[in-house]
This record gives C-alpha cells, sequence and structure tokens, in this order.
C-alpha cells in the first residue's frame, strides 16, 4: 500500500521546525510519502520545508480553508491508497506506521485508524483530542477512553490494545483515500473542530470499521491553531456538535436528542456564568444562533437510507462525569 503523511501548515514555521525531525525520521518506511499541505501560509514556512526538506512534496493551497477545506483541497492532489493526516504538532515514534499498516492490511473492511495519542508537555498523560480513542453520548458529546471532557488520565498502558472505536481524532487520522473520497472527504461548514467526528459518524452509517490502535504511540502538543480556553474554539465545538447530530442522528430520535442538547447547551452557557467565564456563555449563544442559521442546510445533508442507530455506548457523559463524579472511561463504561 503507498502511503501518504500529510500535514497542514498555516503559519507554522516553529511547529516545522519541532515536529517534522521525528517524522522524517520515523516514517522511511518504502512507499511512505510526507506532504505538507499549506494552508496559504504568510511566513516562510514554506521556504524552510524547501530549504531543509527538499523530498517533502508542498501542495500549496490557494487559501486558509481551515482544517477541513484544507485537507479536502489537498487531498485532491495526492495519490495514495491510505492518507496519514497529522498535525504539525505531533511528535511520532519509531516503528509508529508498522502496526497501522498492518490493520489496513489485514482487515479490509478497517476505513480509519488513529494511534494512541498522548501529551507532549507532560508525556505520562493522555492528551485532550483522541487520547486512547473517540465516543460520543446519545447527546453527541464527545469522550475518549483516557479523557472525560477535561480530565485526562495517566497511561498506565490500560489502553494498549487495538480497539473498535466511534471516532478517530483529527490530530492523528488514518484513512483509506478510496472511503475519504467516496464520502467527500470533511464537511467544510465545519470550518475546524468536531469534522472527523462527522467523517467517521458517516463512515460508520456504511458500515465502516474505525479503530484503535494503541501498539501506536504519537505525542501531541495540543491547542497549538486554537487554545482549549478560546471562545472560538468553543464555538465552533458547541456548533459542530449539533450540525453532526442534525446529519446523522436516525429520524425518529433527532427532534428529542437535538432538543435535549440544546437544553444541556443552556445549562453549560450557565456554568460558565457561574465560573466568571461569560464569553464562553456568548460563544454558545453564538453557536445556536450559527445553527439556526444552517440548519436547513445540515437537513439536506442527512442520508436516512444508512443511519445507525447503536452509535452510543453512555447515555450521559454529562450525568456520568459531572453529577455522579467519575473521571476515567473504564470507571463508567465498567458500572454501566
Amino acid at each position: 500500500m503507498k502511503i501518504a503523511i500529510v500535514i497542514l501548515n498555516w503559519n507554522g514555521k516553529k511547529l516545522l521546525e519541532k515536529f517534522l525531525p521525528s517524522i522524517v525520521k520515523y516514517s522511511n518506511l518504502i512507499n511512505v510519502e510526507i506532504y505538507v499541505a499549506d494552508n496559504a501560509s504568510t511566513d516562510d514556512s514554506v521556504d524552510f520545508i524547501k530549504q531543509n526538506y527538499p523530498n517533502i512534496v508542498i501542495v500549496q493551497n490557494k487559501e486558509n480553508g481551515g482544517f477541513a477545506k484544507g485537507y479536502n483541497d489537498a487531498l485532491k492532489h495526492i495519490n495514495a491508497d491510505i492518507y496519514g493526516l497529522v498535525n504539525s504538532d505531533i511528535e511520532v515514534t519509531e516503528g509508529w506506521l508498522n502496526s497501522i499498516i498492518a490493520a489496513f492490511e489485514n482487515e479490509e473492511n478497517t476505513a480509519i485508524i488513529q494511534p494512541k495519542i498522548l501529551d507532549f508537555k507532560n508525556k505520562e498523560l493522555f492528551e485532550y483530542a483522541g487520547a486512547g480513542g473517540g465516543f460520543v453520548d446519545k447527546y453527541g458529546y464527545p469522550f475518549c477512553r483516557g479523557r472525560i471532557f477535561s480530565k485526562l488520565e495517566k497511561d498506565n498502558q490500560q489502553f494498549n490494545d487495538t480497539k473498535d472505536i466511534f471516532w478517530a481524532s483529527g490530530a492523528c487520522f488514518f484513512i483509506r483515500s478510496k472511503v475519504f473520497h467516496e464520502l467527500n472527504g470533511f464537511d467544510e461548514d465545519y470550518f475546524a473542530h468536531q469534522e472527523e467526528i462527522d467523517l467517521c459518524w458517516r463512515a460508520k452509517n456504511t458500515n465502516k470499521t474505525i479503530k484503535y490502535v494503541g501498539a501506536s504511540t504519537v505525542f501531541h502538543v495540543g491547542g497549538a491553531t486554537l487554545k482549549e480556553e478560546s471562545p472560538k474554539k468553543t464555538f465552533l465545538n458547541f456548533r459542530n456538535s449539533l450540525f453532526t447530530l442534525v446529519k446523522n442522528l436516525p429520524k425518529k430520535q433527532l427532534f428529542v436528542i437535538i432538543f435535549t442538547r440544546l437544553v444541556l447547551d443552556g445549562i453549560a452557557g450557565i456554568k460558565f456564568l457561574i465560573e466568571m467565564r461569560p464569553i464562553h456563555t456568548f460563544s454558545i449563544l453564538k453557536a445556536h444562533i450559527s445553527f439556526y442559521s444552517q440548519l436547513n442546510n445540515m437537513l439536506h445533508k442527512r442520508k436516512d437510507q444508512y443511519q445507525i442507530t447503536d452509535y452510543y455506548r453512555v447515555k450521559s457523559i454529562v450525568w456520568q462525569h459531572f453529577v455522579l463524579g467519575k473521571k476515567k472511561y473504564n470507571d463508567i463504561i465498567n458500572k454501566l
């Protein structure tokens, strides 16, 4: 199989200086080629790559279309069997590709894979964006093995397995190119955040399998583009999660779950006010306004004939975490 490691870049020279060396060193396999998809950077990151890494192929996008459009535009020009979409703030480790390639070769129905993602700043901890593989609850709130909301677990090899998951992290996201293009790639209306959950859900709706491969490890800085406490990140996460529900929920569940989710978002807004973070409450309000303005557009993207009904393992991660005080994935799953 031909593997394309594709790094999306926007004004990221410092990140490329720091993290390209490990990717180049540990991706030196036959049939693996490294690409940088540049989102119309205005710094000298492209010149840096040309001067220091002449073997890396640069795909120059005409504009900064964010994560979704950036990858959609670039991948039209890359010929490979597997796309490995890797954030520019990812450090990889020796042998990181071996078990991922083996899983694709041995499991024809496996369409998407993510490795174990640990925190670059504290390498004993799982990292927020993906950790040990992602799931959603009944109301669309995402969580991971190793990360429940902002609570991160220590890596004690408890998730060194290979496991079916619901969504794979966009920070380090491997997908069969055929599946990517059959599903028309990422939804560009998202701009950034949670478009990988939507793409995974659409893949699941066509009976594809998504895997976590714990034998492969990478380290992620996280928040290099938008900090965790960014109001824009709050806006995108809340709005895009609602987009994903509208597009992918079974028809009979759609109204009740969306209504409940809007109420829960309102409670989250009140929580931000109590915590003296009103700018995030305002971000949720803006997210809902944007959601309503694009609701008709999202409804037209539904594919009712494919939608799965068993998409969640936990009815309410909000209840489990904030009311019952569960902080670890196994504490929640093993006691259900």
